[in-house]
């Protein structure tokens, strides 16, 4: 993901998920990508930003904490989630949180964002 997520006015939540990767690819790329999209489909669903390097960070952004839950639950991610535990992360940890404020700026549109 190169794009910066286009987030609703707060508040909304944000699941923050670090990890340091095992060695190789293993499937990791192609399913990640796969979870990426069915997590769009999702109700809920706000958006998503990505950065890997010795760290890696992705953050969604969810509308509510219901929609949060409904998505740890969906069937096609819990079995990522086990291939993770099992082939791609050496360790992770997810964070949930609540989005009350956000602003930024755009070089494009030359104003504060929100």
């Amino acid at each position: 993901m190169s794009e910066i997520a286009k987030t609703p006015k707060p508040p909304y939540y944000a699941v923050i998920f670090t990890s340091h990767r095992t060695e190789g690819d293993n499937g990791y790329s192609e399913i990640a990508e796969k979870i990426v999209t069915l997590a769009a489909q999702q109700p809920g669903f706000l958006g998503v930003e990505s950065a890997r390097e010795s760290v890696g960070i992705t953050v969604s952004y969810w509308s509510d904490l219901e929609s949060i839950s409904l998505w740890k639950q969906n069937s096609e991610h819990v079995l990522a989630q086990k291939q993770g535990r099992k082939i791609w992360y050496r360790e992770f940890k997810t964070r949930i949180c609540k989005v009350e404020r956000d602003y930024g700026f755009s070089k494009t549109s030359k104003r504060l964002l929100h």
